[in-house]
């Protein structure tokens, strides 16, 4: 089992520090999340808690995702990072698909698009994008970006993108990994027939087995059992030795740490977030390996 810490509604200016802690204690990557604002209103639910209340607000820091990868990069060379979850349907493919290449060169292929199909209604309107449309964008978007990240002159002609024969350079090494996060049916069912992983949003035990079954199962039903997987499985209840085996057995590879303002505290020092960092390697993953 490989042990990934969130660093979402971190202060943005401790970030650098927090990656070499990360790589110092044995994390295995780094999830950083995405939102571009916080509107003054918000009528959109937010589909995590039972009131559907977002459990952040207007000053809640949410750095560029790529921009923070590429600085935590800069000073680690072996811990990996995913976006958890990048709001893919929301953006163009081609800017998309020209900063996961530059941040796959740089980071020496240490880097992850996880893509999730958005929630908050105020952010497509503000780009001007269909919020109902968003699923069959976000399908469309994926085959985009794994054309655009092909040597040599590529094209694409979908339904929402139509992008003749270009060619986009540096080229990743090979084509980024996309993973796609939740757990409704409509994500398992692109998890199972478009990526190469699965991020999950923070379930139960017992929930999580249920969506490994699933994902397995559907994975087998598009005919991809045999190809490379990794699914990361956050739980909401502490980790425990013997559920990280189980779920392991069942097709888990990895889990997360809690963002540290669940862990800490709304803020704190980057000496209680190593402490933290050095408590949970000590606990949790020397004890697990």
């Amino acid at each position: 089992m490989k042990f990934w810490q969130s660093v979402s509604f971190t202060e943005p200016e401790q970030l650098v520090e927090i990656a070499k802690l990360c790589e110092e204690t044995g994390f295995e990557g780094i999830l950083v999340s995405d939102h571009l604002f916080h509107p003054e209103k918000i009528a959109s639910k937010y589909p995590y808690t039972e009131d559907g209340l977002p459990g952040f607000h207007a000053e809640t820091p949410w750095p560029e995702p790529f921009a923070a990868v590429a600085a935590m990069a800069a000073v680690t060379s072996r811990v990996r990072f995913a976006t958890m979850v990048y709001i893919l349907p929301l953006r163009h493919p081609i800017p998309v698909a020209k900063a996961c290449a530059t941040l796959d060169v740089l980071t020496h292929s240490r880097f992850i698009l996880g893509t999730g199909a958005g929630w908050m209604k105020e952010e497509f309107d503000q780009l001007g994008v269909d919020f109902h449309q968003r699923g069959a964008l976000y399908d469309e978007s994926i085959a985009a970006l794994r054309a655009l990240w092909k040597p040599g002159m590529v094209e694409h002609r979908g339904r929402f993108f139509d992008i003749p024969r270009i060619q986009m350079s540096p080229a990743p090494r090979a084509p980024v990994p996309i993973y796609v996060g939740g757990n409704s049916k409509a994500a398992l069912r692109r998890t199972a027939q478009l990526a190469d992983g699965w991020l999950g949003t923070g379930t139960s035990p017992e929930e999580a087995s249920r969506d490994l079954a699933e994902l397995a199962r559907l994975r087998a039903q598009f005919g991809r059992a045999r190809e490379r997987f990794e699914a990361i499985v956050p739980l909401t209840t502490p980790p425990d030795p013997d559920v990280l085996r189980r779920l392991e057995d069942q097709g888990a590879h990895g889990t997360v740490s809690y963002p540290f303002l669940y862990a800490l505290g709304p803020t704190s020092t980057l000496a209680q977030k190593r402490a933290y960092l050095e408590g949970f390697a000590e606990n949790v993953i020397r004890k697990s390996s």
